[in-house]
């Protein structure tokens, strides 16, 4: 079946300056690979800054396509009415009984959709689909019947999987949640510990040590992607001590990673580095790196304090350079004022961290579980 044949792209045109509508969607508010776009903005807050393309007004149900940069892989149902660009597709079934709105949300995140966007994408650097492809795109639609089992099986577990993520939000929100129960809030002009500088609890950007590694010798190379704003380091892969050794930040085990370039530094990115191969690892220049003082602080006080998004919005403030390269000078870091608990606090916190993180992991695993299901239904 031809896409044009059994959907509409609904494009009729809404003045944004006077509609009743609340909301509005940019491909900022969409997630890659997700049946359902949740994300939304202000519209009455935001209109001096969207451009006259956003006249498209979408309702409840239809579901939205982002036209550019089809690798990212946006479209999704959404359970609100707003508007969007033109720069998206609002599609929306012709006739119910012939394709339900679910059972086309689950279609366009199917392999086979995704494929004949990169074949049919066209430009030479912002590439985007034009309505043309999308409208000839053809697929096997099974009987309404059929299709209700499908969306009904794919978005149970979709469903399931926004409960398990809600679950490990919450349980990020537990760990920042305690650590101000122990330790207060690190801005507060009140503090239950005696202050220090950030720089006087911790080694910042400390020295290369002598090592007795040979150039071939492999070490864990860190670029700035092996960082999430989760906390965590990811993909690392290895590298010969020689052909990183210079040019390049060097940390050890324990180390904890700040980054220091926007957007990476207001995102999130900053971890601890653990299970280096041979100890040692080399990264992106834009990190800054604190390590831990025996007796004095711990690895996971240090980062739980600096991916506080209070401790961010702080740097962000303390930035220097233009446009995207500034960055948070070793200064701020160096400066930082925080009382500083005993280390048996630090170490009770540090537990209290790794149990969060055990149930993250299985948290995790779930939902990467769920989404294999998900996966599988879709490309039946």
């Amino acid at each position: 079946m031809k896409l044009s044949n059994i959907v509409d792209r609904i494009n009729g045109n809404v003045n944004r300056f006077t509609t009743d509508l609340q909301y509005y969607i940019g491909g900022e508010h969409m997630d890659s690979n997700e049946l359902e776009i949740t994300g939304r903005g202000m519209l009455k807050e935001n209109l001096g800054k969207l451009g006259f393309k956003f006249h498209f007004a979408f309702q409840e149900r239809d579901v939205i396509f982002m036209a550019r940069n089809p690798h990212l892989r946006k479209a999704g149902m959404v359970m609100f009415a707003g508007l969007c660009s033109d720069a998206s597709y609002i599609l929306r079934s012709k006739d119910e009984n012939i394709i339900t709105q679910e059972f086309l949300a689950v279609q366009l995140q199917s392999d086979h959709f995704w494929d004949y966007c990169e074949r049919t994408k066209v430009g030479s650097v912002n590439f985007a689909n034009n309505w043309t492809s999308i409208a000839n795109y053809e697929f096997d639609l099974p009987p309404i019947e059929k299709q209700k089992e499908i969306s009904q099986k794919v978005w149970a577990a979709y469903r399931l999987k926004g409960s398990y993520k809600k679950l490990l939000a919450a349980t990020d929100e537990m760990v920042k949640s305690q650590f101000i129960e122990m330790f207060g809030n690190p801005l507060s002009q009140v503090q239950r510990y005696p202050l220090e500088k950030l720089g006087d609890c911790c080694e910042l950007n400390p020295r290369r040590s002598s090592i007795s590694l040979s150039d071939t010798d492999m070490v864990s190379f860190v670029p700035m992607p092996c960082v999430s704003e989760n906390g965590y380091l990811q993909d690392v892969a290895d590298e010969e001590y020689g052909k990183v050794k210079k040019g390049f930040t060097y940390f050890e085990n324990n180390d904890v990673l700040f980054a220091k370039i926007t957007p990476c530094m207001e995102n999130g990115k900053g971890a601890i580095a653990q299970e280096l191969t041979n100890g040692i690892g080399v990264g992106s220049t834009e990190f800054h790196v604190l390590r831990p003082l025996e007796g004095k602080s711990n690895s996971y006080w240090l980062l739980a304090l600096t991916r506080m998004s209070i401790f961010r919005e702080r740097a962000s403030k303390n930035m220097s350079g233009t446009g995207g390269q500034k960055r948070v000078g070793a200064p701020f870091l160096d400066n930082f004022m925080v009382g500083l608990p005993p280390i048996e606090e630090q170490i009770r916190f540090e537990r209290i961290y790794k149990q969060a993180d055990k149930s993250k992991f299985e948290l995790r695993k779930s939902i990467d579980a769920i989404d294999a299901v998900i996966k599988s239904l879709i490309n039946i």
